[in-house]
């Protein structure tokens, strides 16, 4: 469907894929769960965590009890972070056109892009994973380890 605002696909993968490692705080995710709970791509997702990681957002490990986990409390994270992770900095822009038609004192939208975009930067600078995680709050139970869920079937305390 189309929308005027375009987020791409990576920074999308990439802020869900934090909000549900901040729902997560503390368990290893494979890239392979994400990808099956979001309904993405395991390999473009493994290339997100990657940027992610390089930017001190994620650490991983591998093993069978490998996995992505947030590398710093969900509260210290910002959604702007995780969007300049995997897409650079976030330039603000008043026009559509890469290369502005407008004299820069009228334009036919007149100022709705630069304050869409004003909006779009605040919202994701003063909004943190810890204040989204409730997002997939519910769904965190299915990522425990197999030996924690089992342990718990039977009613033993791990």
């Amino acid at each position: 469907m189309p929308t005027a605002l375009r987020v791409s696909d990576a920074a999308s993968l990439g802020l869900h894929a934090a909000a549900l490692l901040a729902a997560n705080s503390g368990r290893r995710i494979t890239a392979a769960q994400m990808a099956g709970e979001m309904g993405a791509s395991q390999a473009h997702l493994s290339k997100v965590l990657q940027r992610m990681k390089g930017a001190g957002l994620v650490d991983s490990g591998r093993g069978p009890t490998g996995g992505f986990c947030l590398a710093q409390p969900p509260s210290n994270v910002t959604l702007l972070d995780v969007y300049c992770a995997v897409e650079g900095n976030l330039t603000l822009s008043s026009c559509l056109l890469p290369r502005p038609m407008c004299d820069g004192e009228s334009c036919i939208l007149g100022n709705v892009m630069g304050t869409v975009n004003q909006e779009l930067r605040n919202r994701l600078e003063h909004t943190t994973l810890a204040q989204l995680a409730d997002v997939f709050r519910p769904q965190a139970k299915e990522h425990r380890a197999p030996d924690q869920s089992n342990s718990a079937k039977k009613g033993v305390t791990p």
